[in-house]
């Protein structure tokens, strides 16, 4: 609901970036996208340890937790998970499902898709990726939505695996299953004005996204939100589950 806080003097510049877990098997195996609650079949030990990237500099921050030598337990099934999730196989060809889903999306949404994508690597150092980074592809870029206030520009549509799940926090304890889902993460540019407007282009994308083979239910659709005000610094506010 809006307020009478005259957001255009505040400078409120607002932009969305959202997460849509896809209804297909994982991204980099043939593993079935299944969260259990049954008990797991084995638990697995690790300690991740600091690698230089590409550039073949070594993260800061990643040096700074690998510094505490922690270590982390992960759970998973006989029939469910496999050697991709634990680190021990590399990856296989990405699922062609997905990517056909993440192209769908970026043509609903007005994007220009890149000619060739390569496979990233985003360095992660709390202990939700068992490889120490998660495996991102930029797809599509440049696109738009209409909204009855405004034109809000799509800046970014990247197809790329969910992480472990959390079971344990204090105990550092994560369940494969959720590891390797294909997620498409879509940004939205800094050009929404009002909470209206945020509102109204989050159910836009979400509207779209629903079109095609997307999960559904509590945690498949995860959103944060980037916001700031002039003389500000951007804030960004994670997990931002009620529209």
């Amino acid at each position: 609901m809006e307020t009478n806080t005259d957001y255009e003097a505040l400078g409120l510049k607002c932009g969305l970036e959202i997460h849509q877990q896809l209804d297909t098997n994982k991204l980099f195996c043939n593993c079935p996208s299944l969260l259990r609650k049954d008990e797991p079949d084995f638990k697995v030990r690790r300690k991740l340890h600091v690698v230089a990237g590409e550039s073949g500099e070594v993260d800061i921050a990643a040096a700074h937790e690998a510094s505490f030598e922690k270590e982390f337990m992960y759970e998973g099934y006989l029939d469910t998970t496999c050697l991709v999730e634990l680190d021990e196989e590399p990856p296989h060809t990405i699922n062609l499902n997905a990517l056909k889903i993440a192209l769908q999306i970026s043509l609903l949404l007005n994007c220009k898709i890149l000619p060739i994508s390569q496979v990233m690597r985003k360095t992660v150092i709390d202990g939700s990726n068992t490889s120490g980074f998660q495996r991102t592809v930029l797809i599509a870029r440049d696109g738009f939505i209409e909204t009855s206030h405004r034109r809000i520009g799509i800046a970014t549509l990247c197809l790329e695996e969910d992480s472990a799940r959390i079971i344990d926090k204090e105990k550092s304890i994560f369940r494969l299953d959720r590891l390797g889902i294909p997620l498409v993460e879509i940004a939205t540019d800094a050009e929404i004005k009002t909470p209206g407007q945020a509102k109204e282009a989050a159910l836009k994308l979400g509207e779209i996204l629903r079109t095609l083979p997307v999960k559904r239910g509590l945690g498949t659709i995860r959103q944060d939100v980037n916001l700031s005000i002039a003389g500000g610094k951007r804030i960004e506010l994670k997990g931002f589950q009620d529209i």
